[in-house]
């Protein structure tokens, strides 16, 4: 599924990290790597710096030598060998250019190292990855610097690399389920992974706290994690009858938890110690709803607060209902480009 894997560097050795998980997916796809760098210094400063002086463009034009002497070190890497590399740089705003590049050169997923998870309590605006999750019209894995790598997996361990895929009974929630898949099967080979649906259900809230009425809410709520049950049952009864069974093993659980986001974040780190193996998960897949204006940016959907609060992998993807909308409003997004250089390596 993935045969074009866009990886955005900015010359840190955070963001490089990136590139053997990407190079992995792409071995063992037979896809390709596209190394892009943005140099955007001055389009940040706008309107303060001028972009039509001689000197802004003598700067910029340094600046974009500079990137794809640095992009061109990083293809030769040795673990990008074998792999067809293309890179790509450009001048513009980083995401909207980044975006520009994926949808014109056909990515079908960005892989991005993230700095470092802030809990449930905090947020960080504004960064490239949260800005590539919530606008990317294909799928985005996002490292975490210090966190867990899906490469890090002992080779002589029996457990299997094991991805959790949260689901809220939605076709949209759904959308997840294949990329999901895909990426398991291609960083799991040649062995074969796990794909957890998980689904958390928040708890019928007693209005009064007198016993009987809290029997009543704990009837309600443990026939709410019942029906939930069904439902995973049912979609992976569903799943093994297609393709997904041949590529991935399948599981699921549902638990109550108040906060949605938070119970997701508890079941793939398995800070409750969940009777599902005992171990930890390697990844999660949500689906994103997408750009929800800066009211989104306040109260935070459950995708984006997965994404801030979890130290694991985490794979975003966008619903096809969601690809259209973001298409036509990617046809009014204009990226000035003073300069673009492209070149492939194949070694």
């Amino acid at each position: 599924m993935f045969k074009r894997i866009l990886v955005p560097l900015d010359g840190s050795k955070r963001a490089e990290r990136a590139l053997p998980v990407a190079a992995r997916i792409a071995r063992e796809t037979h896809g390709s790597l596209l190394l892009v760098r943005v140099v955007s210094m001055a389009t940040e400063l706008w309107p303060y710096v001028d972009l039509e002086t001689a000197y802004t463009q003598a700067v910029v034009e340094t600046e974009l030598r500079e990137a794809a002497h640095y992009l061109d070190s990083q293809a030769a890497v040795p673990e990008l060998a074998g792999i067809s590399v293309e890179i790509v740089v450009l001048h513009g705003p980083t995401a909207a250019t980044i975006l520009s590049v994926a949808l014109s050169h056909g990515a079908d997923l960005i892989t991005i190292c993230s700095r470092s998870y802030t809990g449930m309590t905090r947020w960080v605006m504004g960064s490239i990855a949260d800005k590539l999750a919530r606008h990317s019209s294909v799928p985005v894995l996002i490292l975490r610097d210090n966190g867990l790598q899906p490469l890090t997996r002992d080779a002589s361990s029996s457990q299997p690399l094991r991805l959790l895929a949260a689901l809220d009974g939605s076709s949209r929630a759904m959308a997840s389920l294949l990329p999901a898949a895909a990426l398991l099967s291609a960083l799991a080979a040649p062995g074969r992974g796990t794909l957890h649906l998980a689904r958390v259900v928040k708890p019928v809230l007693a209005e009064q706290e007198d016993e009987e009425s809290y029997s009543f809410n704990l009837r309600n709520s443990e026939q709410e994690v019942i029906e939930a049950t069904c439902y995973l049952s049912k979609t992976v009864e569903h799943l093994r009858a297609g393709h997904l069974s041949k590529i991935v093993d399948l599981t699921w659980s549902a638990v109550i938890d108040t906060d949605v986001a938070r119970g997701i974040v508890r079941m793939a780190e398995c800070l409750d110690n969940l009777k599902d193996g005992g171990d930890e998960f390697d990844m999660i897949a949500i689906s994103t709803h997408g750009h929800g204006g800066i009211q989104n940016w306040v109260t935070g959907s459950i995708s984006q607060r997965v994404l801030n609060a979890t130290r694991l992998p985490i794979l975003l993807v966008r619903p096809p209902d969601m690809i259209k909308k973001q298409d036509a409003m990617m046809e009014h997004i204009s990226v000035t480009t003073i300069a673009e250089v492209h070149t492939i390596h194949s070694h």
